[in-house]
């Protein structure tokens, strides 16, 4: 999603070994510890490989406007102006106990979709980037994906409480783009594959 960190996006391609042996192995979450003493600038990064194409994953990413139908907490998500490859939304997220609207400016690159919010009372600086490439050797129904997120809370109290639980946000936040994808799109390819098998 685009702003205030609350997407994330991936899960890897569920492949069978004799499909597309080997298969590859994602690359597990990371990010700096947060310090529970402060508020300083922090960031979490994926890189997965999906059974999707990268145009399809690429779309559903841009749809700016569909994230309240599916990203958990997304209460509201609006297209405010479109120049060119720039968007302008809107976004409100809420989760107990904190609540927002913000505003984020979304910049549609040709393989790249970068989002940097601006007017949010959380986060002192947040930006997204997600970067779509080349999946599986000869699949063009695979993609890979890195997304990356920096922000700067404005409270150490939010630091703190982002420590504890933005690992299961993250988790949620996958789970929630992989299933809008199932949706659309139907199964990942090599489910696809198996099943025809």
């Amino acid at each position: 999603m685009a702003g205030c960190g609350r997407t994330l996006l991936g899960a890897a391609a569920r492949c069978p070994g004799a499909l597309c042996s080997p298969c590859p192995q994602p690359v597990q979450p990371t990010r700096p510890f947060l310090s529970l003493v402060g508020s300083g600038a922090t960031g979490y990064r994926e890189h997965r490989v999906l059974g999707y194409s990268a145009q399809q994953m690429y779309e559903l990413v841009a749809n700016v406007g569909d994230y309240r139908l599916f990203v958990p907490w997304c209460r509201r998500s609006a297209v405010l102006s479109r120049r060119g490859h720039v968007l302008r939304a809107e976004l409100e997220v809420g989760f107990p106990p904190l609540h927002e609207r913000y505003l984020s400016e979304v910049s549609l690159g040709p393989r790249q979709i970068r989002a940097v919010s601006s007017d949010c009372r959380l986060f002192r600086h947040l930006e997204t980037l997600w970067s779509f490439g080349p999946g599986l050797p000869g699949r063009t129904d695979s993609c890979s994906l890195d997304f990356s997120v920096s922000f700067e809370f404005r409270s150490a109290l939010h630091s703190r409480l982002a420590a504890l639980f933005l690992d299961e946000v993250a988790k949620q936040m996958v789970a929630a783009f992989e299933g809008r994808a199932r949706e659309l799109f139907g199964p990942q390819a090599a489910q696809r594959a198996a099943r025809r098998a």
